[in-house]
């Protein structure tokens, strides 16, 4: 008998598929991420219960109505070192529905599609020996910084359910691509809401994209039906002289966002979102100093630009 697992020997793979339906096969040294805080669902089922009427009490047996796979874990934010080459977790928007331009020695762009984009992901989750593949994967991301944390990506990807076997880490692992990040903090981080820039303790964006599993007679596939951007801040509180925000949320203003994290050339990634709205605001106790707790709703300007990510 084989003997317990480790949830620490374990690694994800990824790779862009060139289209629906035809699985990519992620390779070790080019496919790697390298993630922290690993969830995974590996057999998300619908049952039916046959409820046959039988002259005793108790269950009856259940039948799968559907099945796929789920994956969740967090990447840190960190730029590739080059303006205008794309990060390594770059490819892990696409699926979230995300365009990618790139523009030479200077940006990369992602910018929100609601069109579905026909390269999904293809995943592999290695777990001590078992591997896990979800093919024709999507998905839906959020941003978390907070002071004196590293910045993190969360990801949670829906996708076809491929049988688990037993396989062995492959060899050759390759993190380099992924650079060290840098903590939150004055020194590396810049923000700015409807003009407004004080003290932040945490700020999170999330896509939220609504992420389900389709199935019909014929067709079974995760499908992005709608999004709805939202977020979270807490910052200290100041003055109404120093910004209004009791106005704000009464009079539904909206207001520009941005957030900067990273310096130099190729170590920049910057969040633009062109109309926020700060709701439901409360007061918290940080240190014995108050601090404004807000929730934020994210909305389109043109459409299709309620949150971009340029790494620059």
């Amino acid at each position: 008998m084989a003997g317990s697992k480790s949830m620490k020997n374990s690694v994800v793979l990824a790779a862009l598929q060139v289209a629906i339906g035809t699985p990519a096969v992620p390779t070790s040294a080019d496919d790697a991420m390298l993630v922290s805080n690993i969830s995974a669902k590996p057999v998300a089922a619908d049952y039916v219960s046959r409820d046959t009427i039988r002259p005793f009490f108790g269950n009856d047996q259940q039948l799968t109505a559907g099945c796929h796979a789920e994956l969740d874990f967090e990447i840190e934010v960190a730029a590739s070192g080059v303006a205008g080459t794309p990060p390594a977790w770059g490819r892990l928007l696409v699926p979230c529905y995300f365009s990618e331009t790139v523009t030479a020695d200077t940006s990369v762009v992602y910018a929100p599609v609601s069109v579905q984009p026909t390269t999904p992901l293809t995943l592999y989750y290695y777990l001590d020996g078992l591997l896990h593949k979800l093919t024709d994967a999507y998905g839906t991301v959020s941003w978390d910084f907070t002071v004196k944390q590293i910045p993190k990506l969360k990801f949670h990807f829906m996708g076809v359910y491929n049988p688990v076997t037993d396989s062995p880490i492959p060899a050759g692992t390759d993190f380099s691509k992924f650079l060290v990040p840098k903590i939150a903090s004055t020194q590396f981080t810049t923000w700015q809401m409807h003009a407004y820039s004080g003290p932040l303790q945490a700020l999170s964006l999330d896509i939220a994209n609504t992420l389900n599993w389709s199935q019909l007679i014929g067709y079974e596939r995760a499908e992005v039906t709608d999004r709805k951007p939202t977020g979270k801040i807490t910052m200290q509180l100041g003055s109404v002289a120093d910004k209004d925000w009791w106005t704000s949320a009464r009079d539904a203003l909206l207001g520009a966002l941005t957030i900067t994290h990273g310096v130099g050339a190729g170590n920049i990634v910057q969040l633009d979102a062109p109309k926020v709205q700060l709701t439901d605001p409360s007061y918290t106790d940080q240190d014995n100093k108050v601090m404004l707790d807000a929730t934020l709703t994210v909305t389109p300007d043109a459409g299709n630009d309620e949150l971009i990510i340029t790494v620059k």
